[in-house]
């Protein structure tokens, strides 16, 4: 897992933390996507099976989740029974409906490896921009999705011979058929606009049939194709519904509420992957009888230290290495990658920047401010101290209460952790006006009012954030003697529970030191100086 996942997963779990807060049932769906050629190339290149590749990091990724703060309803794999049947019933169905249909094709062929080249088995030049790129995607250029066949000058990434042409027999799903239904599908389809603008200008450019098969071994076979299994991107989309079947057959919950019935389906999508989610899963949906997206939601993309990011060229944070293994807290990430832009735009990392973010947003304006508060509290009371909430106080909790269920709603989460910062704002704000270490020496009953202020809207920060950083929250939770389930936004408004013992807080964001951030700024570097061949400076 690299950083560049967690744009998408990050939000996504946001998302629906802060659903569930409003009230709302919500299911929370993913899985691994296990077939295509990524996987049997690495395979190759480490002399190994592609099912114990994808095994190992379907494995990887479900172990590092939780130590994120992410927790699916249903974590799957696309290489799972469940997803295999479904995806035989969804094709079946595309047929019956005279959606799929065979033909003959022109594809490279590897005269030395003895076989066709998808995907990223070749290499070539664009023929949009001229550009190097995969046999599946223009990765240096123009970003354009490339069907087999249309990368000029290929040639076999295994052992670089130039490509010849054969001819074979491929299956279509005749995308051509579903003009119309595009264009209205788009026109109302929810989330953002950078989603619905790519596919429509995709729209206006002409349409295409898609070859939905590929000539591996490794994959869902296509049924009564010797040799052909389906292309990835047909049976990983489907992988949501299979996901979903896992999930209900192992909670007696029904999979069809969502996808054939009054479901809402909600998408959580990099934006490299718009064209798959906003052009061919409704038609693939659409044609089979199933329901389509109500919104697919895609974040920008993302810049490791004002570069593209590659992981070939060294730009790319692996998490579990050089994040969690470096003691690194999970929340800190989770509020970087939420508030550093919106989530349209593209995210540059740098670990300056998210020291920046760190030290002085959570460190020295949130951070600062609960430990404060419930230090004074426990060091002069022991317990929740007795008051009445004044309106400046009561009214910025219910002003946040509203603007984030409308950031929500809006995928807004960079304006959702400014309103929570701007509460913790408000708060040092009020104390270092109110001033409660002076009061306290000649007015004790306004000083316990002040502390009883400044604890109610630590409790309200922790619930109101807890879905950007659950562990911290909890951690608040815990220092006021208050267990962490569930707690709904509208219970921010709600009265403390007075005479509750505190226990003894402790800061919660450890600051990151000048000397911590070469030591990680190194690490970078040495990498990307790897990659170039070049020695680091």
């Amino acid at each position: 897992m690299h950083i560049a996942h967690l744009r998408t997963y990050f939000p996504a779990d946001i998302y629906v933390r802060y659903q569930r807060k409003l009230g709302r049932d919500v299911l929370f769906i993913s899985g691994s996507d296990t077939h295509g050629t990524p996987i049997t190339v690495k395979a190759e290149e480490q002399g190994t099976s592609p099912e114990r590749i994808s095994k190992q990091y379907h494995e990887h990724f479900r172990q590092i989740y939780p130590r994120l703060g992410i927790f699916f309803d249903n974590y799957g794999s696309t290489d799972d029974p469940v997803n295999h049947h479904r995806t035989r019933e969804i094709a079946m169905k595309l047929i019956e409906n005279g959606y799929i249909y065979q033909k003959d094709v022109t594809l490279p062929f590897c005269p030395t490896c003895e076989r066709f080249l998808p995907d990223r088995y070749m290499e070539g030049t664009c023929p949009h921009c001229g550009a190097d790129a995969r046999g599946d995607e223009c990765d240096q250029g123009c970003g354009r999705y490339l069907e087999p066949g249309e990368i000029t000058d290929p040639r076999c990434t295994i052992c670089g011979t130039t490509a010849e042409y054969k001819s074979t027999r491929h299956h279509f799903l005749k995308l051509t058929a579903f003009e119309g239904f595009l264009r209205e599908f788009l026109e109302g389809l929810g989330g953002t606009e950078n989603a619905r603008n790519y596919a429509k200008g995709w729209l206006e450019g002409g349409l295409k049939d898609w070859n939905i098969t590929r000539n591996l071994a490794w994959g869902i076979p296509f049924p009564g194709a010797k040799d052909l299994t389906f292309y990835v991107w047909f049976d990983a989309p489907i992988g949501y519904i299979g996901s979903t079947e896992e999930w209900a057959e192992r909670t007696g919950g029904d999979w069809e509420h969502y996808w054939k019935g009054p479901g809402r389906l909600i998408h959580f999508i990099g934006g490299d992957i718009v064209y798959h989610h906003c052009l061919f899963w409704p038609c693939m949906l659409k044609g089979a009888g199933y329901s389509v997206p109500d919104a697919v939601i895609a974040s920008g993309m993302v810049r490791v230290e004002g570069h593209n990011f590659s992981k070939s060229r060294g730009y790319v944070l692996w998490v579990e290495d050089e994040y969690l293994e470096e003691g690194l807290d999970a929340d800190s990430l989770r509020y970087y990658i939420a508030s550093y832009t919106g989530h349209t735009r593209d995210l540059d990392f740098s670990w300056e920047n998210y020291a920046g973010k760190l030290n002085k947003e959570l460190v020295g304006i949130l951070g600062n401010f609960i430990y404060r508060s419930l230090l004074f509290a426990y060091r002069n009371y022991g317990k929740v101290p007795s008051g009445f909430i004044e309106p400046e106080i009561e009214g910025a909790v219910k002003k946040a209460i509203a603007d984030i269920t409308g950031y929500v709603q809006n995928y807004e989460f960079k304006k959702i952790c400014d309103t929570i910062l701007g509460l913790a704002i408000t708060g040092n704000r009020y104390l270092q006006e109110r001033e409660p270490w002076k009061v306290i020496e000649t007015d004790p009953d306004e000083a316990r009012d002040i502390i009883h202020n400044a604890v109610w809207l630590s409790r309200a920060i922790a619930i109101l954030g807890e879905p950007v950083f659950p562990f911290h929250a909890y951690e608040i939770y815990r220092q006021l003697g208050l267990d962490h389930n569930g707690y709904g936004l509208d219970e921010a408004l709600g009265a403390l529970n007075v005479g509750y013992k505190l226990n003894e807080p402790r800061p919660l964001f450890k600051q990151l030191s000048e000397e911590r951030l070469k030591e990680l700024g190194e690490t970078l570097s040495r990498r990307i100086s790897r990659a170039s061949g070049k020695p680091s400076s």
